[in-house]
């Protein structure tokens, strides 16, 4: 099943059931965070179907498909981390191998499938990252991979101003403003028994990623490529505390040219993103996100710290 929510023209945000180019509502004030954490996706989809409240998706904007109380993103792909250190001569940190790694990004900051995505205020090297996001069904505190639930999963576009992080990492902490100010979540959220079948021997989705600016393809890549399953993410997002439903685990940037900054890192001379530049992800059994890049708001420069003599 896939569910998404949506804004309606008169400005209501709905909730339902995709089916074909239709809309099978639910129940007003209905959220798809309520169901996940009552475990009724299923019934709820069910009794969609059953009251037949359809409406084109057509005439409907595509919102983030759950309002998530966390989102983590982790570095999940290794040919994306090479990438990323290989301009500077490096190659992939032993610690990578050791553990998955995340952040804790901006759930303040999620677009919809379909919304203009203003560049960051001072960047002058906006990037996009091409990942997959699974939706974390249960509660539990410090649980086994066995024992995590997924709810199910959606594309997610971790937009990066790469010349804010590359300041404040140098601080030894981050990222932070270089990736706060825009993710994409969407078009829905692809309930987890329909990707079943991409599932290798190893627990890996085998799903087809792309990405495309201004119609040119930039990257291609498999899901099955991460470093750990989801399942092992969220064990470990969930180790020495908890995780809820509802919280969002990206995969992390995938290779072969999943952002620009892994391009510019190998040697590609890729401009990067400007207002009216068009990026377009696709993701195998999930679906299509395609984002318009605008013109950020002007701000002050920010105050250097005072030094003490």
């Amino acid at each position: 099943m896939k569910f998404a929510t949506v804004e309606e023209p008169d400005g209501t945000v709905r909730c339902g059931l995709v089916e074909g180019d239709n809309l099978l509502r639910l129940p007003a004030g209905t959220t798809v965070l309520e169901l996940i954490r009552a475990g009724q996706l299923h019934d709820a989809g069910a009794a969609a179907r059953a009251a037949g409240d359809a409406v084109p998706l057509s005439g409907l904007r595509l919102l983030p498909p759950l309002e998530p109380p966390t989102v983590r993103d982790f570095v999940a792909f290794e040919q994306h981390v090479a990438g990323m250190v290989a301009g500077d001569g490096g190659s992939v940190p032993p610690e990578w191998y050791e553990a998955p790694t995340f952040y804790f990004t901006n759930p303040y900051a999620l677009l919809g499938a379909h919304d203009d995505v203003p560049v960051p205020p001072g960047s002058q090297l906006f990037d996009f990252e091409l990942e997959v996001a699974a939706v974390v069904g249960r509660d539990a505190a410090s649980p086994s991979p066995e024992e995590v639930d997924i709810a199910g999963y959606t594309v997610f576009n971790d937009w990066s101003a790469r010349d804010l992080q590359r300041r404040e990492m140098k601080v030894g902490l981050g990222p932070a403003k270089g990736k706060d100010s825009a993710t994409t979540l969407g078009p829905w959220l692809v309930t987890a028994d329909e990707l079943e079948s991409y599932r290798d021997s190893a627990g890996f989705l085998g799903l087809d990623l792309r990405v495309s600016v201004n119609g040119t393809q930039i990257g291609q890549d498999l899901l099955s490529h991460m470093g750990w399953p989801f399942e092992e993410l969220a064990a470990y997002a969930g180790r020495g505390t908890r995780v809820r439903a509802g919280d969002v685990l990206g995969s992390g940037t995938c290779g072969n040219g999943g952002c620009l900054a892994e391009l510019w890192g190998r040697g590609r001379e890729i401009p990067p993103l400007k207002p009216g530049d068009v990026v377009e992800m696709t993701v195998e059994g999930i679906g299509t996100i395609r984002n318009t890049v605008v013109e950020g708001i002007e701000l002050p420069p920010v105050r250097p710290a005072r030094k003490r003599s």
